[in-house]
């Protein structure tokens, strides 16, 4: 797995729509619903008619995380949900870039937000360990 810093990802040999479907249940039995999403292909064709991979920003939430978070620090919120992205590589091939909560929420700082930090961290971790070992 990769790791940027603010990010670490997986790459499988799985179809786009597979691997996003695939990612989406992962995260539901991690506690994490998608909240938001943004197809990134559909809107840069919308909007500046270029033609782009098939690519989508989940926001995934742990309501759980997310309310102990919040009543920690009620800023946190702008640096919520975790964004989880689903990006084609090849038309048999995708990556899946997880926003690694340690490094987004050190930005907040204080013990309750980073121990929320790492258990959301260790639950996206656990995703992209499964999808690696599924697919």
């Amino acid at each position: 797995m990769p790791n940027g810093g603010y990010e670490f990802s997986v790459e499988v040999e799985l179809e786009f729509a597979v691997a996003e479907q695939r990612t989406r249940t992962l995260l539901k039995g991690e506690g994490f619903g998608v909240l938001t999403e943004i197809d990134v292909r559909a809107t840069l064709q919308a909007k500046l008619g270029v033609d782009f991979r098939p690519y989508t920003i989940l926001g995934a939430c742990n309501p759980r995380l997310a309310h102990r978070a919040l009543e920690s620090e009620p800023g946190v919120g702008g640096l919520l949900p975790c964004n989880v992205v689903v990006e084609q590589e090849t038309p048999a091939r995708t990556r899946i870039r997880f926003m690694e909560p340690v490094a987004a929420l050190s930005l907040v700082g204080g013990a309750a937000v980073e121990e929320v930090a790492r258990d959301a961290s260790a639950r996206l971790h656990r995703v992209a360990e499964q999808l690696t070992a599924s697919a």
